[in-house]
Formats: structure tokens, C-alpha cells, sequence
């Protein structure tokens, strides 16, 4: 028999595995599964990039014949459903496994308790909940998808030991390190889309990609919240629109206490109507989305296949989805530099989180630390 201990460390292991290829499985979940044979891994996968195949089957296909009677930790309930490969459960009872430990139950329809009854059926050992909290910060894209029918939104601030997000007028201020600005592009790597409002477009001019050697081409969708179509035609995003895709998501006006006036927009683009705006950044590439909230607008990133959102940009976007009681996570890179005079006050600083909230954890990046609160899905 194995120990507790031990089913929680091999499962680990799968949740360590799971987080390989998170953000490069399109709208299948990157899956981690470990298979254990007399106490030690025979083999281990990850979904595959692109989302086929999945973990399951690469596992079994590497550990061949030696998987009869083994012991499989996988991150998520396996596949019952017939879709470009056959089901994982019916492949896991073909190789002859004799126990299954799982972490999270598969909310999908299609899924839900059938690839457990398959395993059942078959006198496979079924197991589940197996660090279950675990598997679902892992999986959480895929599973606020699946439950929520949105995206889960993470929202990023970057604060000055004053509580400042910038200073006015100055555009980007450097507030944090180089090795949290890192660890920020390695976040967006695994987003599926990253979304500033126009102030802050406007202001920084951001290019909002993925800038580490060799992850280039991970770089998210990009989406301005702007209203009026305001977003310069000379801006970096719409000047590279057409290498990486940037959405206008245009928006009803917002509440009186967070909306910013248009005509105090710094680097306001002048010129033409709305329409006529919105014409000339359609013809330089960039997508218009039209949408009555922003309910209405995460509900159609989902539907496009888009399971991480990260909102990165500014006090306006910030306070509108903690005001619309839409953000899942919040990561806070808290640092020494001090921005004094002008500063940018923050929307949200640790004081101000609810207790719908946990901290989950507070790692440190060079001189600054960056606090994770996250609520259940």
C-alpha cells in the first residue's frame, strides 16, 4: 500500500507537470499525469501544446507494458468522451492500471463522473480529491471556463512603497525590478489575453507582449477598453496589430466615479467622429468587440476559446472589474521605490482586500515581494 505521504508527493509531482505546457493547450486543460509503479515513476506527461494528446495516453504510450498494475496520478478526472483520440478512462483500462488517484473532478458536461464510472466498471481503484486545492489553482482558466463561463481574470498591480501605481504625465515609471518584470512577462505567457484601459494605453504607450528570449511568440491577445476608439493609430499596439492581435473592446460608459473624461485624455487622438475612428483602426488591423458590460465581454472571450485574462493596466481598468466583482486572483509586487510628488494613487492596496480572499503566497522577486490572493471558483 501507499502511504499518504506518498500519494500527496506523486501527486504533486503531476501538479508540478501540469504547469509545463499551462496556456499552450487552447481550450483543453494542460493535464499532468504520473505513473507510479512500486514506488517509484515509471513515467510522466503533460497535454501536449496545441491540446492533443493528452497526458494520460503519453504517459501509458512511455511506460508500455510496464503500466499494468500501476498507479496513475492525474491532475483532472480522465476523458469519457470520443473526440480526435479515444478517451483516456478507456486507455488507462486498456493498459491495465490498476488504481487511479485523482485531484479534480471534471466539471465538463461531458466528463462529470462518466470517467470515473468507466475506471469503476473496469475494477480500476478509483481515488479523488487528492490535494484538490492544488489542482485547482493549476487548472483554474480552465475550470472558471468551464463553471463560470468566463475567463479568470487575475489582476496585476505593480506598487510603490508610497501606495503608488505612477506619476502623472510621465507615462511608464519603472516601479518594480527586473526580476519582477520577469516573472510579469512569464505570467503573460500563460494568459490568453491581457487588457489595459485607454488612459493607460494612451499614457504608456505599452507594447503588452512577451518579452523573454525564445517565448516571443507566446505574447497574449491585447485589448484596450476604449469607448471612443481613441487608441492612437501610431501607438505600438496598433502599429503591430497585424503580428499580434490587438481588440478595441468598446464598452457603455462606466459608472461617473471611475470614468475618465475624454477630453483630459493626454495624447488624445484627435480627428473624426467615432465611426470614423473606429474605421481607421479596423483598416490598420486591429479587432472591434462591442459588448453591454463587462460580463458580457469576458462571457465572449470564453466563447472564443480564452480561459486567463490578465488586467494589467491602470487604476480605471482595475477598479471596474473589482467594482463588477469579477477578479479571481490578485497579485500585488509591492516595492521599496518611492514615487513621491504626482504619484498615481493605487485602487487597491492589501489593507483594502476582502475576506472573500486568501493569501496564498508571497514570493519574493529581487528587492520587491509580490503578495497572491486568490478566492475559491
Amino acid at each position: 500500500m501507499t502511504s499518504r505521504a506518498d500519494d500527496e508527493r506523486f501527486m504533486a509531482r503531476a501538479i508540478e507537470v501540469s504547469l509545463r505546457h499551462q496556456g499552450q493547450t487552447l481550450t483543453n486543460p494542460s493535464v499532468g499525469c504520473v505513473l507510479v509503479k512500486d514506488g517509484k515513476i515509471i513515467a510522466e506527461a503533460v497535454t501536449a501544446i496545441g491540446g492533443r494528446p493528452h497526458a494520460e495516453r503519453q504517459a501509458l504510450e512511455l511506460a508500455g507494458e510496464a503500466a499494468r498494475g500501476a498507479t496513475a496520478y492525474v491532475t483532472l478526472e480522465p476523458c469519457s468522451h470520443w473526440g480526435k483520440t479515444p478517451p483516456c478512462a478507456n486507455a488507462l483500462v486498456e493498459y491495465g492500471v490498476a488504481r487511479v488517484v485523482v485531484a479534480v473532478d471534471d466539471p465538463d458536461e461531458r466528463v462529470s463522473g462518466r470517467g470515473y464510472q468507466i475506471l469503476r466498471d473496469a475494477g480500476i481503484v478509483v481515488e479523488t480529491g487528492l490535494l484538490r486545492d492544488e489542482g485547482k489553482r493549476a487548472l483554474a482558466g480552465y475550470l472558471t471556463r468551464q463553471m463560470k463561463k468566463r475567463p479568470h481574470v487575475i489582476l496585476k498591480l505593480a506598487i510603490s512603497a508610497d501606495g503608488m501605481i505612477g506619476r502623472e504625465g510621465e507615462g511608464q515609471v519603472a516601479i518594480t525590478g527586473p526580476e519582477s518584470r520577469h516573472a510579469v512577462h512569464e505570467l503573460r505567457a500563460r494568459c490568453d489575453c491581457i487588457l489595459v484601459g485607454i488612459r493607460t494605453a494612451i499614457a504608456d504607450d505599452p507594447e503588452l507582449t512577451v518579452r523573454i528570449a525564445g517565448m516571443e511568440s507566446r505574447s497574449p491577445v491585447r485589448i484596450v477598453l476604449d469607448r471612443q476608439f481613441e487608441l492612437p493609430l501610431t501607438s505600438k499596439l496598433v502599429r503591430s496589430a497585424r503580428e499580434v492581435p490587438v481588440v478595441v473592446a468598446a464598452l457603455p460608459p462606466f459608472a461617473p466615479s471611475i470614468s475618465p473624461l475624454v477630453g483630459e485624455m493626454p495624447g488624445r487622438t484627435e480627428g473624426g467622429n467615432p465611426d470614423h475612428r473606429r474605421q481607421l483602426l479596423t483598416d490598420a488591423g486591429v479587432q472591434i468587440l462591442e459588448a453591454p458590460s463587462l460580463e458580457h465581454l469576458l462571457q465572449t472571450l470564453a466563447e472564443r476559446g480564452m480561459s486567463e485574462l490578465l488586467v494589467e493596466g491602470g487604476a480605471f481598468a482595475a477598479k471596474s472589474f473589482l467594482e463588477a466583482g469579477l477578479v479571481d486572483r490578485i497579485m500585488l509586487f509591492e516595492s521599496p521605490v518611492v514615487i513621491g510628488k504626482g504619484g498615481i494613487e493605487t485602487p487597491l492596496s492589501r489593507a483594502d482586500i476582502t475576506g472573500d480572499y486568501a493569501l496564498i503566497s508571497e514570493p519574493a522577486y529581487g528587492p520587491d515581494r509580490c503578495f497572491c490572493y486568490e478566492r475559491p471558483i
